[in-house]
């Protein structure tokens, strides 16, 4: 039993809470289809497809996280490389197309980004979209970390962890000078690769070479090298028998998590971080870093030497620093109840969900129900083959209708008083007979009153596993 019991217990109510229900995944399909219907009435967007990236396709998303959405522009069977002129033009008529559809909102043009991107909202249910153009090395970094899954999952759940820790102390939100939610996922896979033992290898023993590099040439062909690359070289490792286990729960590594990086406002301005190479680097003694300074460097292992956290501002990382040291104060303190930890764990809309007040139930007292098990919809998902793998979808439970109970004749029922909608019941479940009546009388009214009650009784649906 890990020390951290009640940590534990509160991050597995987080999990059930934020991992994404049937209902949510679907959602997400419906919109991007919705978005290739419009796509397919643009004329200068005729023969694009719309594909999903980011979160969704890594399946490291929340019931309330976003969509990423690349356009990827036809060009044969060949890679096409667009300036970010044309780009602009081209999220331009989308934008035009969207407004004449309708049903969209919060729609805005964020023109002069690095990325130009077009930025939704779709009601209902109020899923945040950002739609950008050829985004190739964006789909193939989401493939490479739903890949990374297969390793171990304890990294599927950190990520969902760590980002709604973020969400809770306002941390997660590169426009405000803090950290994207793909530098976090990196922050994460940097603490499996340094944890002892570690539980992820070096990003480079996975794919060796500049992932970004390599997207020249016909896609299909290029897909399948990387994805036959990671393949193998995934396989390797998990099959490496001499190979160290780390058996720790995920409230230990999510203390060492905050631990390793509480004190990052003293040490980023001379160390960076490098999951491709799985290692601490001294900044001056990396030429591709230099000259460029960031508040704190966390290196894209796949577009190297790109900075995945450029956005975050040195007057902001005081108050990263802050609540990376404070939360592990709180999670190391023995004075702690479930309530407490959860406030410091999660932002408010999931701690309401999972503190939601029990309802009152029929009986006068109060009713705490299970979470209802909504089967997952499987996705189709990015495969090592490089296409889309369709698995079976789950087994839903079936719902067997017993028989019903024989029908009396309406003049074989018994004739007696009914209350509150059951033959001889009152409020408080006592039988009543007539207001008048000897005492033997009443024995059968009730009886007979008992019998009447369990006929009419609705039947319930019984569940075949």
């Amino acid at each position: 039993m890990s020390k951290y019991g009640m940590l534990d217990n509160v991050l597995n109510d987080i999990l059930k809470a934020v991992t994404p229900l049937q209902e949510d995944w679907a959602v997400r399909f419906g919109i991007v289809n919705d978005l290739r219907l419009v796509a397919e009435s643009v004329e200068s967007l005729r023969g694009a497809t719309v594909e999903p990236f980011g979160s969704f396709v890594s399946n490291l998303f929340t019931r309330w996280g976003d969509l990423d959405i690349s356009i990827e522009l036809s060009n044969g069977s060949h890679i096409s490389s667009v300036g970010k002129k044309h780009k602009q033009t081209l999220l331009g008529d989308l934008l035009k197309a969207l407004r004449a559809k309708g049903g969209w909102n919060n729609l805005q043009f964020i023109i002069n980004a690095r990325v130009p991107i077009l930025k939704l909202k779709r009601y209902p249910p109020g899923i945040s979209c950002d739609i950008s153009i050829n985004n190739l090395q964006g789909q193939m970094k989401s493939k490479i970390l739903l890949w990374i899954n297969k390793i171990d999952g304890r990294f599927h759940d950190m990520v969902l962890l760590v980002k709604e820790w973020a969400k809770a102390h306002k941390i997660n939100n590169p426009k405000t000078g803090t950290f994207n939610s793909y530098s976090l996922s990196l922050l994460v896979i940097f603490h499996f690769q340094t944890c002892v033992p570690a539980i992820l290898p070096p990003l480079k023993d996975i794919y060796p070479g500049n992932m970004v590099d390599d997207l020249i040439g016909v896609r299909a062909d290029v897909e399948d090298l990387i994805a036959e690359t990671c393949d193998t070289n995934i396989n390797r490792y998990i099959s490496d028998k001499s190979r160290l286990k780390n058996k720790k729960s995920l409230a230990e590594l999510f203390v060492e998590f905050l631990r390793k990086f509480a004190q990052m406002d003293s040490w980023a301005s001379k160390m960076g971080i490098s999951p491709h190479t799985g290692q601490w680097e001294q900044i001056k003694d990396n030429t591709r870093w230099l000259p460029k300074t960031y508040a704190i460097f966390v290196e894209d292992p796949f577009e190297q030497p790109q900075n995945t956290a450029r956005s975050v501002s040195s007057g902001h990382l005081p108050k990263i620093a802050k609540a990376f040291l404070e939360t592990y104060s709180i999670l190391i303190s023995k004075s702690q109840t479930p309530n407490s930890l959860l406030i410091y764990l999660a932002p408010p809309h999931v701690t309401r969900y999972i503190t939601k007040p029990a309802i009152p139930n029929y009986g006068g007292g109060y009713l705490h129900p299970p979470q209802p098990q909504v089967p997952r919809l499987v996705p189709a998902i990015p495969n090592y083959g490089g296409g889309y793998l369709h698995p079976p979808q789950p087994q839903v439970p079936r719902l067997v209708r017993p028989q019903p109970p024989p029908q009396r004749h309406p003049q074989q029922l018994p004739q007696h008083r009914i209350q509150n909608g059951s033959e001889g019941s009152s409020s408080n479940g006592s039988i009543s007979g007539g207001s008048k009546g000897s005492s033997s009388n009443s024995s059968m009214s009730r009886a007979l009153a008992m019998q009447a009650q369990k006929r009419q009784q609705i039947w319930r649906p019984r569940i075949i596993q």
